[in-house]
């Protein structure tokens, strides 16, 4: 069973609650494995927020935001789903498990896979060209979906190239822009690619090095445990990637081309899924079912500081021949960096928070190994349009003066 509640928690100006349960959903029977939104055609003229759970039930179901009913459900999967993407140009999606398999928005299988991977895919990004990435262990596998273009003929897909660079298991797999797309594995390896021909752009595999310092005062130190250097998910946006390793959250900056923050224990364990929101703001959900909303805000710095070398140099291209501490003199007006500040929890789950998805419109959709989906609503937003309806109302009624 699933619930789709307001979930409640405390909050200086993010996300708010009512406490109300909204709907309860009737679906999975084990713990969610993967969720995307499932968005309406363009063409579409009823537009309907929809999204897409997996589980380790086996089975796929899609539901509607808007009444929380189920709208369909698959259930002839041979393996558990790890992960979900939407292709909405092709207007199919795509499955990962043991094979992977392409539907259309009428659940119908147009193609799959042979079965070729007992460790499963993990992860699925969509590239140019009709092309998809799966990260399957240590191996990054290219494959090209043919789209039909006769019904007689139907789709099929296509096994590319595998990039073998990974030395272990990749735990994340995004895409930065158009042109390139990063993946981190469970040994802390960091790779840039290219998303047009898949070449290496960089490799970073040091940047948990102790040694690597922000400032005099701060240092970088990564316990050399697997869980702790282990790089589980990246997001972006135009300006900054932001990287969850271990229990930390680490922010790049894209055009300074360094870090410019980080917070060491943003959680007591593992960061799973971090996502950005409007207003330089961060969420981040653990293993130990917190979530926690994050802001980017500026500080100052003295005109002169030592610059790590090691933390994220892959977007130099190559290595840069200086000491880890050297210190680098900037111009002389302040240095800008930046720092990660907790501004609120969402407190709901009762186990480990999985993922969680994002909507402009809707909220936010948090998930967690107790099987429980939370629909969060932001406060302000909800605020300002319960008293625009107010005032509507009022109006419609006649009982609105305005007195001057």
């Amino acid at each position: 069973m699933l619930r789709w509640l307001i979930g409640g928690g405390r909050e200086p100006q993010g996300l708010a609650e009512t406490g109300e349960k909204i709907f309860e959903l009737h679906g999975h029977t084990q713990k969610i494995t993967a969720i995307t939104a499932f968005p309406s055609l363009a063409s579409c003229e009823e537009k309907r927020q929809m999204i897409l759970t997996a589980s380790a039930d086996r089975t796929v179901i899609i539901w509607d935001c808007d009444t929380g009913k189920q709208v369909q459900k698959v259930s002839c999967f041979h393996s558990t789903v790890k992960c979900l993407t939407v292709l909405q140009r092709l207007d199919v999606w795509l499955s990962g498990g043991s094979d992977l398999c392409v539907w259309n928005r009428e659940l119908d299988l147009l193609c799959k896979t042979s079965h070729l991977f007992d460790t499963g895919i993990s992860a699925l990004i969509e590239l140019p060209k009709n092309c998809v990435a799966a990260a399957v262990g240590k191996e990054l596998i290219i494959f090209r979906l043919i789209a039909s273009t006769d019904e007689s003929l139907g789709w099929d897909v296509q096994e590319v190239k595998r990039l073998l660079d990974h030395q272990d298991n990749i735990l994340s797999l995004v895409n930065i822009n158009d042109l390139s797309f990063v993946t981190g594995s469970h040994v802390g390896e960091l790779i840039v690619w290219d998303a047009l021909d898949w070449t290496m752009q960089a490799y970073e595999c040091n940047f948990w090095d102790p040694s690597l310092q922000l400032d005099t005062q701060q240092e970088i130190k990564l316990c050399q445990k697997p869980n702790e250097i282990s790089i589980h998910h990246f997001t972006c946006d135009e300006e900054y990637l932001f990287a969850a390793v271990g229990r930390g959250l680490y922010v790049y900056n894209l055009q300074m081309k360094r870090m410019i923050a980080c917070q060491k224990t943003a959680h007591d364990s593992t960061v799973l899924h971090i996502v950005t929101l409007p207003n330089r703001q961060l969420i981040s959900c653990s293993e130990d079912g917190s979530v926690r909303i994050w802001e980017l805000r500026e500080k100052q710095q003295l005109t002169s500081e030592p610059v790590p070398t090691g933390f994220f140099n892959m977007w130099g291209f190559g290595r840069v021949n200086k000491s880890a501490n050297q210190t680098i003199k900037k111009p002389q007006e302040n240095a800008t960096v930046c720092s990660l500040e907790l501004i609120g929890d969402l407190i709901g789950h009762s186990s480990s928070v999985e993922m969680f998805l994002y909507f402009e419109d809707h909220g936010l959709v948090t998930c967690s190994a107790d099987h429980l989906i939370i629909m969060w609503k932001n406060g302000e937003r909800e605020s300002g349009l319960r008293s625009l309806r107010l005032f509507q109302k009022l109006e419609d009624d006649g009982d609105l003066n305005l007195g001057f």
